[in-house]
């Protein structure tokens, strides 16, 4: 058994059954290797940044992380951004570079890249197989340091002399570290807190605490001591709609993410960071939180904020409380689009159980308010802050729901261009996505950005941010890919796309001019 059959070997006993690839010469024996075992379902994305975004998707909706295949070094380095989204997600992936084989390295052909250095700045760990014996051994470790809780980017670097050798050895998998034992005074001095000023008190919640169960603590604890819950804004997937709570996050502006927290003298941490702008602006604090309001860490990342809020409901005797109802399903919008309206026809068509990948940007910052009245559904969010992850996300998590759950895309123009290509990987594996596609024209978000730091765009500016000249055809490019696609300029026409896209076994893409 040569090293690359070794590896998949060791990843299907370790319950890896997805790779995401965007192969090269030096992981062709790799390839051949997949060819040979049908315990992995192979995935082909045209660009890395598609296939690192499509294995975080993945992981969010399966909750158990996939493999991906990048050639060497420039692979590795075209991925980053979306692998930097993964590791701010806390994503747990079996990232797998190929690399020169080790005798030839020494001779600098043109790939040769400080593939390590590139993957250190995105992964929790990293390590080079540098003979066909370790291999198996390597990728075992691999996928132990990936399902590490809460999930993180794990990086194997595999020489191609490694991969074709034989000497492969199948490693058994290694057991999956749990969280981290919660710290029971942590629990104590929040409970005191809230018993003694919860009226002025914030659960701020992430990870684990804005799924459904987290939510239904949070609010028992709210209930009972009047404090009061928030969302962190960046969140990798917020359970939402019906039987959820009707929760909020912390604002992106940085003035009204002030404003919103002015009032607290405490903020309870649940998995959570303390609030902080996105960027540094002119006469404005990097933090969002009053200076004199104490912080409180119930629970870090590598915590079960489960087993914290769990803790924390029992120290304060907190009864069951119902969560409040979101009232009637609105109607579809009609007339010209805007944001509010968009949100509202989603809340009133998105069938059960979809996904919701939104990479809408400033578009979207309130969709969440309809959202409440919606059926019971998952949202995705871009935690990294490096755009291009929409559509792949959607992509990944298309599969990760073995196409049971319609998975819908609110996509911005200008960070659809980054990965566009995640389309035609939808269509190839006939993926039940519904991408509504914000066609502004511009990077929008850079016009408030611009002026967020004292200047007036002019004529060179706007130039640079602006997508009209010549203007985008998603439609046609979407087509391209083998997406059936349609534009819609007024909200009858985006409620009609959207009933007939989620009949549709396939993906569709809604151009919506806004």
């Amino acid at each position: 058994m040569n090293g690359a059959r070794s590896l998949v070997e060791t990843l299907v006993a370790a319950g890896v059954d997805t790779c995401f690839a965007n192969p090269g010469t030096s992981e062709m024996h790799f390839v051949a290797a997949l060819d040979q075992h049908a315990g992995i379902r192979c995935v082909l994305g045209l660009q890395e940044n598609v296939v690192t975004g499509m294995a975080d998707g993945y992981y969010r909706i399966a909750g158990k992380p996939a493999c991906t295949l990048l050639h060497c070094g420039p692979g590795l380095a075209n991925g980053l951004a979306n692998l930097h989204n993964a590791r701010r997600a806390r994503s747990g992936i079996v990232n797998i570079v190929g690399d020169q084989a080790t005798y030839h390295r020494p001779h600098d052909p043109p790939l040769t890249a400080d593939t390590e250095g590139f993957a250190r700045g995105v992964s929790g760990w990293v390590r080079a197989s540098m003979r066909s014996a370790d291999v198996g051994r390597d990728a075992a470790a691999a996928v132990q340091a990936a399902r590490s809780y809460p999930g993180q980017v794990a990086t194997l670097i595999l020489p191609a002399d490694a991969s074709w050798d034989e000497g492969g050895i199948t490693a058994q998998p290694l057991p999956v570290p749990a969280a981290q034992p919660l710290d029971p005074h942590a629990v104590e001095q929040a409970a005191r807190v809230l018993r003694a000023k919860g009226g002025k008190v914030l659960l701020l919640l992430a990870g684990a605490a804005v799924q459904a169960e987290g939510q239904a603590l949070a609010w028992r604890i709210a209930q009972a001591t009047g404090a009061q819950v928030l969302a962190d804004f960046v969140n990798p997937k917020v359970a939402r709609g019906r039987g959820r709570l009707q929760l909020e996050r912390v604002p992106y502006k940085s003035e009204l993410a002030m404003k919103a927290l002015a009032g607290f003298e405490h903020i309870v941490l649940v998995n959570a960071k303390a609030p902080v702008g996105f960027f540094a602006y002119p006469g404005l604090p990097s933090i969002q939180y009053p200076p004199e309001a104490q912080l409180h860490v119930l629970s870090r990342p590598e915590q079960d904020a489960l087993v914290a809020l769990r803790a924390l409901v029992e120290a304060l005797h907190a009864p069951e409380a119902a969560l409040p109802d979101p009232g009637p399903r609105p109607q579809p919008a009609s007339g010209e689009p805007t944001s509010d309206k968009l949100a509202q026809t989603v809340a009133a068509l998105m069938p059960e159980h979809a996904i919701v990948s939104d990479e809408s940007v400033s578009y979207g910052r309130g969709f969440y308010k309809s959202s409440h009245v919606a059926p019971p559904h998952d949202w995705l969010h871009l935690a990294g802050g490096a755009i291009g992850d929409g559509l792949p996300v959607a992509t990944g998590a298309a599969i990760a729901a073995g196409g049971q759950r319609r998975v819908i895309g609110l996509q911005a123009d200008g960070s659809a261009m980054y990965s566009l290509q995640s389309l035609w990987t939808q269509a190839r594996e006939k993926l039940p996505v519904t991408t509504i596609l914000l066609n502004n024209r511009s990077y929008n978000i850079l016009v408030g950005e611009y002026k967020g730091v004292g200047a007036t765009p002019g004529p060179t500016a706007m130039r640079m941010l602006d997508l009209g000249d010549p203007g985008l055809s998603f439609v046609k490019l979407a087509e391209g890919m083998g997406v059936e696609a349609a534009r819609a300029t007024t909200m009858e026409e985006c409620a009609d796309l959207m009933r007939s896209s989620f009949g549709r076994e396939g993906p569709f893409v809604i151009e919506l001019m806004v």
